[in-house]
């Protein structure tokens, strides 16, 4: 059964090593920030830094697999239809809408929608670490500089993903005006037993 995430919001659940999951852009550029925990250890999660060490590449898609702190195999992505994701930039949080935004008021951000959504599995904020960002269009230039365009993504493009081990995942619909092209969309996923 496919369930939605709300535009700004997110998700928390347990899914199993015989589970797969397909996240999944249903009106096109909208970008999804994925962590992963072992669900039997929550200190074991998704590494960035592991991830891009064994993969050996900062653009992972389709038969990379997601690695944790513990340099692990946390998941394999099966398939990937738009083919384009980051995982250098963390999730956007109240300070980034302060900072980089320059808006000091309120704003939902992809930080909060993990660790409120995660606090029922006992994580706590300090804990929540860098996403795998699915659909984000992070580009870079010949000196490093980094600029985030809007996503790739067309209505139902999909990702796949295999576990390893059974994990707790969270997922959000991004709050991020720059990660989106401007707007805000909802996010879809399903669990699909294998």
């Amino acid at each position: 059964m496919i369930k939605t995430i709300e535009k700004q919001t997110g998700t928390a659940f347990l899914l199993k090593k015989n589970q797969l999951l397909k996240v999944i852009d249903p009106k096109g550029g909208q970008v999804s920030d994925m962590v992963l925990f072992n669900a039997a250890d929550i200190r074991e999660k998704i590494s960035a830094g592991k991830t891009m060490d064994f993969e050996e590449t900062i653009l992972i898609t389709e038969r990379n697999f997601l690695w944790s702190n513990r340099s692990r195999k946390l998941m394999e992505i099966m398939e990937d239809t738009n083919g384009r994701n980051d995982i250098l930039l963390a999730p956007c949080s109240p300070e980034t809408f302060q900072i980089m935004y320059e808006n000091p008021d309120y704003h939902p951000s992809c930080f909060e929608n993990l660790y409120t959504n995660l606090e029922k599995f006992g994580i706590l904020p300090d804990e929540v670490p860098t996403a795998f960002n699915i659909f984000m269009n992070v580009q870079f230039d010949n000196h490093g500089k980094l600029s985030v365009l809007p996503p790739l993504s067309k209505p139902g493009d999909y990702i796949l993903l295999k576990p390893t081990m059974d994990l707790i995942v969270a997922l959000t619909a991004c709050s991020a005006e720059d990660s989106n092209g401007g707007s805000f969309k909802p996010i879809q996923y399903e669990i699909i037993n294998e």
